[in-house]
């Protein structure tokens, strides 16, 4: 028969204040997972990283009073991608214009539902180069709200913007992208 000394293991105590530290470094982590989405945002709309552009819509008559500036051209690209999970066709109408700074521009995307379900979609803007993110202004937007469009259904969806004459002299094209998503369902 072996003998096993109990000197030599911890004592229960010991393992108690184990558990409890690994439970808080655990509790941390999560509330951490929790955390980091709109800590990444106020980041990036800080610094204007990742080209995400203001969220809310403004009127144009809140808009800074500024002429357009006719003495230069810029080009607006615009695309759109699907991400997996959502049937759906969509490409822009006018896949790029020229503008000028202070000019107020429409264009329209065309979407299509290709499933025989009723989907709903959400589209997150992105900007790039990212510093001109900050001087991409959305005063109406189908990217505010969530899109329902019912089996085979296609629309015209409708951006109103304006590139404020802010935006740098080296800057001369610049590219709204679109990342469609399927949306969570409610139920």
């Amino acid at each position: 028969m072996i003998a096993v000394s109990t000197a030599s293991l911890p004592s229960p105590r010991k393992h108690a204040r184990l558990v409890v530290k690994l439970l808080l470094l655990a509790a941390v982590f999560f509330g951490f997972g929790f955390a980091l989405v709109p800590l990444y945002d106020t980041i990036c709309q800080a610094i204007g990283f990742n080209g995400k552009t203001l969220k809310d819509a403004i009127a144009a008559k809140d808009l800074p009073p500024s002429a357009v500036n006719y003495s230069r051209t810029l080009g607006v690209q615009f695309t759109a991608t699907l991400m997996p999970g959502l049937p759906w066709e969509i490409r822009p109408l006018e896949p790029a214009i020229e503008l000028h700074p202070g000019e107020l521009r429409t264009t329209r995307f065309l979407v299509r539902n290709l499933s025989d379900k009723t989907i709903v979609g959400q589209a997150v803007p992105s900007v790039t180069p990212t510093v001109a993110a900050r001087h991409f202004r959305k005063l109406d937007c189908f990217c505010f709200q969530q899109q329902t469009l019912a089996p085979g259904e296609s629309r015209e969806m409708a951006l109103t913007f304006i590139v404020d004459n802010e935006i740098g002299e080296e800057i001369s094209e610049l590219t709204l992208a679109y990342a469609f998503f399927l949306a969570p369902n409610p139920s």
